[in-house]
């Protein structure tokens, strides 16, 4: 069995102040601090992690360094490989603005009525809804396809991709996957594939075992 275990990263100002970080370089926060620091005891007391893929944009890669401190994993050795693959959408010009101020000035991205025409909206720059998807989908193939048997493996990404992971083992369509779930800063999602299924449809042979689990802080 192949155990995925995703974590979105800790807390920034940004998240804090509701504004749309993309691939900006924001550290943690205090608070995202304690929280990745919590979060990686708890999953030492858990799981047995083999090994972690992360997104390596700099809010995850201090959230990788504290999870995997409790886990026995060194952040700077072979057993963490940090990778675009799994970044947060790139939102190009509109990268630092409020939410608020997005869907206010610019309702073409909005995922309401035309959800379908807003997924391909592309921002100058940067990338669409359908973009990410299939970028992160590519990322979750590899993994799969990389896993060793009965392998455990860590993955510190972003809500966006988490989303649609979550979204492509439930068969949601792009506004679903992004509606219908919410993601906490270093909230704990727990996938299973069996060895004996096929990578090409994870869809039918993924198991959520653990979804936006928080109990780290409690």
């Amino acid at each position: 069995m192949t155990t995925a275990v995703v974590v979105r990263h800790g807390q920034t100002d940004w998240n804090s102040e509701g504004r749309m970080q993309g691939w900006a370089p924001v550290p943690l926060n205090e608070l995202g601090r304690e929280q990745a620091v919590a979060a990686g005891e708890y999953l030492a007391g858990t799981y047995d992690v083999d090994r972690a893929v992360c997104s390596d944009l700099l809010r995850t890669r201090e959230t990788t360094t504290r999870l995997c401190e409790p886990l026995g994993i060194d952040p700077g050795g072979d057993r963490v490989r940090y990778t675009p693959a799994w970044r947060e959408r790139d939102l190009g010009v509109y990268q630092g603005l409020s939410y608020a101020d997005m869907y206010d000035r610019f309702p073409e991205f909005g995922l309401g009525e035309a959800a379908v025409q807003a997924a391909a909206e592309t921002p100058e720059g940067g990338e669409s809804l359908l973009d990410l998807r299939d970028r992160t989908l590519e990322a979750w193939t590899d993994l799969l396809e990389r896993a060793g048997e009965n392998e455990t493996v860590l993955v510190v990404t972003h809500g966006g991709p988490i989303h649609f992971v979550l979204g492509h083992v439930k068969r949601l369509d792009v506004r679903d996957a992004f509606l219908e779930h919410s993601m906490a800063n270093c909230g704990i999602t727990v996938l299973e594939h069996p060895p004996d299924a096929s990578v090409a449809d994870t869809a039918d042979a993924v198991t959520v075992v653990r979804e936006n689990v928080t109990e780290w802080a409690d």
